[in-house]
């Protein structure tokens, strides 16, 4: 059975994937991104699926607009991906004010201004609708360097499992996808601040060696891809998605330690 969509951030990596997979099973697309122009080619292919519109995160008018205009051309949406955004990579006081207001703009009040917007869009449809926030399994566990990152994925993972039992009897349904290291841009697109030499012998600086060898494993895009397409098959969605073995791995040993330490605590 194919679907209305609405992706954000398709111009490259797992919101491009997922745009192009949608397309090859006959889906209708509404995809979203800064630079329209990189979906051209894509839009010769799939002229009666494809639509295309601007969006940026830190334009709440843009937002709106890109909602409206995907309902006036689809009739519907079924599902919507919230996947657009960035990381910053960093000790904290290493980071200046513009780029820890740009992590936290984009990554979680861009993706909360999108979610509001599409909840009274789907709250009029009969059939409800699904949200798939694209977070990572940087949502449940941290790393050192990564506090902004991990800080806006926190959030936005404590603001859907609030904002899903307001929406629940509307039949609209939320996801929260957890990739791992993927085969993406995201290490080389990752706004790295300048290094203090007093985290020469950190954690922070040992994660920075990590990011310039490239992450170690990583997962493929197109399996984070299709596994983002197959949730939406289903009538009862799982809320949480971690994807990927190493992802899986992470997140359970993350949620042990937690679970540890809080009966540690109270013993």
């Amino acid at each position: 059975m194919t679907k209305n969509w609405f992706i954000t951030g398709t111009s490259s990596g797992i919101g491009r994937i997922l745009t192009e997979q949608l397309l090859a099973s006959g889906n209708k697309v509404f995809a979203t991104l800064r630079q329209t122009e990189q979906l051209l080619e894509l839009k010769e292919r799939y002229p009666k699926q494809l639509y295309v519109g601007y969006l940026e995160l830190t334009d709440t008018e843009s937002i709106y607009n890109a909602v409206a205009a995907a309902l006036a051309e689809m009739g519907r949406i079924d599902v919507a991906v919230s996947n657009a955004g960035l990381g910053v990579f960093g000790a904290v006081e290493e980071l200046d004010d513009h780029v820890i207001s740009k992590q936290i703009e984009v990554n979680l009040l861009g993706s909360i201004r999108l979610i509001k917007a599409l909840i009274p869009v789907m709250r009029r449809q009969p059939e409800g609708g699904h949200i798939i926030q694209v977070s990572s399994e940087g949502g449940q566990i941290a790393y050192p360097g990564f506090s902004l990152y991990h800080a806006s994925k926190w959030g936005i993972e404590g603001f859907i499992e609030s904002t899903a039992q307001d929406v629940r009897p509307f039949n609209i349904r939320f996801t929260i996808a957890e990739p791992g290291p993927t085969g993406t841009n995201f290490g080389s697109s990752l706004l790295i601040a300048p290094a203090l030499d007093v985290y020469q012998n950190t954690p922070v600086n040992d994660l920075r060696k990590f990011i310039d060898e490239g992450f170690g494993e990583l997962d493929n895009v197109y399996d984070v891809a299709q596994a983002i397409i197959d949730c939406a098959v289903h009538a009862q969605p799982p809320f949480r998605l971690p994807i990927g073995k190493v992802a899986i791995q992470h997140v359970q040993d993350g949620l042990q330690k937690r679970l540890d330490a809080v009966r540690s605590a109270i013993q």
